[in-house]
């Protein structure tokens, strides 16, 4: 499945779902793109800006909040999974993998990448999708200090999962306000995806 039909799939599911789903999908979703090689085809950014979306469909204010708070927790959870499996398995794993995204190629500009920034790469890489995925375990294979990576992972979670959740929420009302706005937003969450995915 590529970026662009896992983005459109995760923005029509949470379209009908209701908060207590949009709970469930979100983690689960955080949770494996930050820790696992997976996380290189799912929508983290878009599916963040839509559960935001959806959340207040339902008037859920505080449950957008409190979403953030347990799914920035997940995030940096999910990243210091990732971290492990770099620091036991290195990048051994990763380079043996020659799909359209997970391949030498991308395996190298994002480790050009965090060598360039290091810290900030961490903080910064959550924005990135495919970055976000592999800077975890290049900081494990090249032994960052764990301490150090820990900070970086942290502020780096507490600044794109709440933004996005409630860029969401409170963009909503604009977005019920003027119509045209939700084809623009839809529109920009694809681009930000391809564009992100191209970045290097």
């Amino acid at each position: 499945m590529d970026g662009d039909t896992a983005t459109t799939l995760a923005a029509g599911f949470l379209g009908d779902a209701g908060p207590a789903t949009v709970w469930v999908v979100v983690l689960v979703f955080v949770f494996l793109e930050c820790a696992f090689i997976l996380g290189l085809f799912l929508p983290g950014d878009s599916l963040l800006f839509a559960a935001g979306v959806v959340l207040a469909d339902h008037g859920q204010e505080s449950g957008a909040w409190a979403l953030g708070g347990v799914a920035t927790v997940v995030a940096v959870v999910g990243n210091q999974v990732g971290y492990l499996v770099g620091r036991f398995t290195g990048t051994r794993m990763l380079a043996r993998k020659e799909g359209r995204v997970l391949n030498r190629r991308n395996l190298a500009r994002a480790t050009a990448f965090f060598e360039r920034w290091g810290f900030w790469a961490i903080v910064v890489a959550r924005w990135i999708p495919w970055v976000r995925t592999l800077a975890p375990m290049i900081a494990g294979a090249a032994r960052m200090d764990n301490r150090r990576y820990i900070v970086a992972n942290a502020v780096g979670a507490a600044v794109w999962v709440p933004t996005l959740i409630l860029l969401g929420y409170y963009g909503a009302g604009l977005l019920d306000a003027a119509p045209w706005l939700r084809t623009a937003a839809a529109v920009a969450a694809v681009v930000g995806f391809v564009v992100g995915s191209a970045i290097g």
